[in-house]
């Protein structure tokens, strides 16, 4: 009886990080399909279509790669099980921020399951699209997926399925997360989760910290004799993960007596009060809060808008498929490419014991010069690591593209050429916790 082969070898981080997968997938052709994926997500192409992927890593065609998405027998619920270990095992039981969003992508016709008219927050207006709940985390500014939920309108169910708003979601989402461990140091939302009382009744049930947003006609039942009051303007900087500073405001409003719930406003402006720049946010954090809440939630606003980029990144709305089973395999593995990006933030590497700070100085001299590529990306934050294991990536994807033209003129010094770098990228090490 012959052994099975072993998947072929890309990048060496992405050989790495797929190894903690390996065991999921029923054969090996379809661990080298979530290689190839994984490895195609991460790449600079624009639109992430399974054809475009498939001539990218190789393939002649994006046909088996829709195979692996459509058919092939692996488990979304063990992918994402898998998933979530690293990342605990990264955090070392650190808190983080959790940030709770809702997120929607405009989609044609109706033939894709949950795709109705609704708010497409992308767009600022309703449209025909689909829409989810995510839950991603945040560590000293640098974003990791957890999970994620479909919004399923009720004019969209299936048999079997039960209506859900995105509050009902993102509570779902929460005591998931919470049953598997993960500590949160805060809870951030918008206005619709803030203006929820079931969502914020469900926060303190689970003793959890929060700074939510909420509209301006947001009503308190006041006792006799009470009155809404503004204290005065102070200002405080925002700190950006970059180091840069921005001068904002922030006044408390107080509906009769304080309670453990309290009521601030945020603005770039207090004269002006710009609409796109000033929030109202209710939370019950303790103690002198208002420079605390100015940064948390000033964070929130600028993570939402790096959430967006990163779904941009790595194609989240990319998916050519009408299932959702289907779609919900996407978006596992676009989550799974989120994170391998992720973990090789500076936060997640934590302090080496000795041995393994003697093996990546022998690993990092073979490779002296990677850092010195004139476009090595030197900031800290999620896309300055993207765009650096982009580098790594560029000789293999580029052999992939042009190696049509070497079967039409052959030349084997060009393709040694290909495979001498990309030997060279390999001793770059990547950090998995293993």
């Amino acid at each position: 009886m012959s052994e099975a082969r072993a998947a072929v070898t890309t990048v060496q981080f992405v050989d790495q990080y797929c190894t903690l997968y390996q065991d999921l997938f029923p054969d090996v052709r379809s661990a080298e399909h979530f290689k190839l994926l994984q490895l195609g997500l991460l790449s600079e192409l624009a639109r992430k279509s399974l054809p475009q992927l498939g001539r990218a890593v190789g393939l002649d065609q994006g046909q088996s790669l829709h195979h692996f998405l459509a058919d092939s027998p692996w488990s979304v619920q063990a992918l994402r099980q898998r998933r979530l270990a690293p990342l605990r095992q990264a955090l070392h039981g650190r808190a983080f921020i959790l940030c709770l969003d809702e997120t929607g992508d405009r989609k044609k016709g109706k033939t894709t399951d949950y795709v109705a008219r609704q708010y497409i927050g992308n767009l600022g207006k309703i449209e025909n699209g689909l829409g989810s709940v995510n839950a991603y985390g945040v560590l000293e500014g640098i974003t990791f997926p957890l999970l994620f939920a479909v919004f399923k309108p009720q004019t969209r169910l299936k048999a079997g399925d039960h209506y859900q708003t995105k509050p009902q979601l993102a509570i779902r989402l929460i005591r998931a997360l919470k049953a598997r461990g993960f500590a949160f140091r805060v809870v951030l939302a918008d206005s619709l989760y803030g203006e929820s009382s079931e969502f914020v009744a469900a926060l303190e049930e689970l003793g959890l910290k929060f700074v939510v947003a909420i509209r301006e006609n947001h009503g308190v039942w006041l006792g006799p004799g009470d009155r809404v009051r503004w204290t005065r303007w102070k200002t405080f900087d925002r700190l950006f993960s970059d180091g840069e500073r921005e001068v904002r405001a922030i006044r408390e409003l107080i509906y009769g007596q304080r309670g453990k719930i309290r009521y601030y406003q945020i603005t770039t402006d207090p004269q002006v009060l710009p609409e796109d720049s000033t929030w109202l946010v209710m939370t019950n954090l303790e103690g002198e809060i208002q420079k605390e809440v100015g940064n948390v939630y000033g964070l929130r606003t600028w993570i939402e808008y790096g959430f967006k980029q990163i779904k941009n990144e790595l194609g989240w709305a990319d998916f050519r498929v009408t299932r959702y089973t289907e779609i919900e395999r996407w978006w596992e593995l676009v989550c799974s490419a989120y994170l391998l990006v992720s973990l090789q933030a500076d936060v997640f590497h934590g302090t080496p014991e000795p041995a393994q700070q003697k093996r990546r100085r022998s690993v990092a001299a073979k490779a002296p010069s990677v850092p010195g590529h004139r476009w090595w990306d030197r900031g800290k934050g999620w896309k300055n690591v993207l765009n650096n294991l982009r580098l790594l990536l560029q000789p293999y994807i580029s052999c992939c593209l042009i190696s049509p033209w070497l079967e039409v003129f052959p030349i084997p010094w060009l393709r040694e050429g290909f495979a001498q770098l990309i030997t060279c990228l390999n001793h770059f090490p990547g950090h998995i916790p293993i």
